[in-house]
């Protein structure tokens, strides 16, 4: 039965019920996921899920129930639990559907589903290769073994403003992780490709070769003195720097007075040649997406323009508590862009440092999204005169996030397209390092 079949006889089961609305999500995919080690297959796993999610409505008090059995009767069941849950929910009168003007009745096709036809023989060969090449190279002993993933799959939602809307789409990885070892210092290091459509995968070969090189760059490293230098984070973890930028500015914290950028509309909280855009329509794109999970239409806007904050990030939930229109953004943002006025990459940053790191890796959870107090531990390469002297472990970055944002000197063209957020690597003026 179609996704489209399901959800109607979900519809035609709820006029049963005395509720006043109704949102469904729907949800089926299928992959194959091939992990190989030491040239032996480790796992082969296929993958069929289904799911069913309902909010029901009585008055404002909600009620939520899901399932992954989508029969008839798994279906009637959810719906009836969904409905016990909203009669003893307290009202919030927060709670609702976004307008019916904002609904995605239509929205743009965005190229996003294109389904590989991966066979077992053929996803264990891709593997085999990738971990292959990554043991050619010297000091480079043992591995945690190569991957081949593949996703296809579509998702409806559905509600009582009439909205049924259906968007598909389809995911590919490969991935290798090695062991160098030289003397008694061993590192390991991990490298990936993930494209829409398998045919702009990375060749296994290139997959194996980076890990290999990334894992034997990091051998020998040192500790470094605790002092104040630039940084530079490279386009690994740049990403997130303005992912809790986008955090802090969201609805939920706004309203729970829990962020470091509290009421911060027109505020500048980035460089004024630094802005902040969401395109979520950009077709072939990883992150892109038509609408969110309210079913409100997606729309290009940007979040922070010229350093000022614009908008806040918003569901129809979160927008109704502060009083605004939502942004589209339940579910998180789509395609985020981080423009910029630098033309360098990375390499162009590092010839400009006279001393400083470039931070490569980085662990733990050392950041407090209240105050904007930032200090992680970190793996990556001392700089010194313009050139990378030697790799450094043991350390710790740290600053606040204000002032992180606010010191951004150059974010590079080295862009990672292979995430969400999409920008280069990003070098800040001034940041403690703590080691020795």
């Amino acid at each position: 039965m179609s996704l489209e079949n399901t959800a109607q006889q979900a519809i035609d089961l709820l006029k049963k019920f005395d509720i006043s609305d109704y949102e469904i999500s729907l949800s089926s995919s299928s992959g194959v996921s091939t992990a190989v080690r030491l040239g032996k297959v480790e796992t082969l796993e296929y993958h069929l899920d289904k799911s069913f999610d309902i909010n029901v409505y009585m008055g404002n008090s909600k009620g939520h129930a899901s399932s992954v059995d989508v029969s008839a009767n798994g279906i009637l069941k959810t719906i009836e639990s969904a409905c016990l849950i909203a009669k003893f929910t307290q009202a919030d009168p927060f709670n609702g559907l976004a307008p019916k003007e904002l609904m995605a009745y239509e929205f743009p096709d965005l190229d996003m589903y294109h389904p590989w036809e991966l066979d077992p023989a053929h996803s264990i060969d891709l593997a085999t290769r990738c971990e292959a090449q990554a043991l050619t190279h010297s000091d480079i002993n043992n591995s945690d073994g190569a991957e081949v993933s593949s996703y296809q799959g579509e998702g409806l939602y559905a509600n009582s403003n009439g909205m049924m809307s259906v968007q598909k789409g389809a995911r590919h990885s490969l991935s290798c992780s090695v062991i160098a070892k030289k003397d008694n210092d061993m590192q390991t290091a991990y490298e990936y490709t993930v494209a829409l459509d398998s045919q702009d995968l990375e060749t296994p070969e290139t997959v194996g070769d980076e890990a290999s090189i990334l894992a034997k760059s990091k051998l020998s490293a040192r500790s470094l003195p605790t002092q104040k230098c630039p940084v530079i984070f490279s386009t690994k973890v740049s990403g997130g720097l303005f992912s809790q930028l986008i955090s802090a500015l969201g609805g939920s914290k706004q309203y729970k007075k829990s962020t470091f950028l509290l009421n911060s509309i027109d505020q500048i909280i980035l460089p004024e040649s630094i802005s902040v855009l969401e395109n979520p329509f950009a077709k072939k794109t990883i992150g892109a997406k038509a609408f969110d999970r309210d079913g409100v239409l997606k729309r290009k806007q940007y979040f922070v323009e010229a350093g000022h904050v614009k908008q806040y990030v918003l569901s129809q939930y979160s927008a109704n508590q502060l009083g605004l229109q939502t942004t589209a953004n339940a579910g998180g943002v789509n395609n985020l862009i981080i423009e910029h006025s630098y033309s360098g990459d990375l390499n162009d940053m590092i010839k400009s440092m006279d001393k400083g790191v470039l931070v490569t890796e980085l662990m733990g959870q050392g950041v407090n999204a209240t105050t904007g107090d930032y200090s992680r531990g970190a793996l990556g390469f001392w700089v010194e005169h313009g050139e990378i002297q030697y790799p450094v472990s043991g350390i710790t970055v740290a600053g606040n996030l204000k002032e992180m944002l606010l010191g951004i000197e150059h974010i590079g063209s080295d862009v990672d397209h292979r995430s969400n957020i999409k920008v280069g690597s990003i070098m800040i003026n001034e940041m403690t390092v703590a080691g020795e």
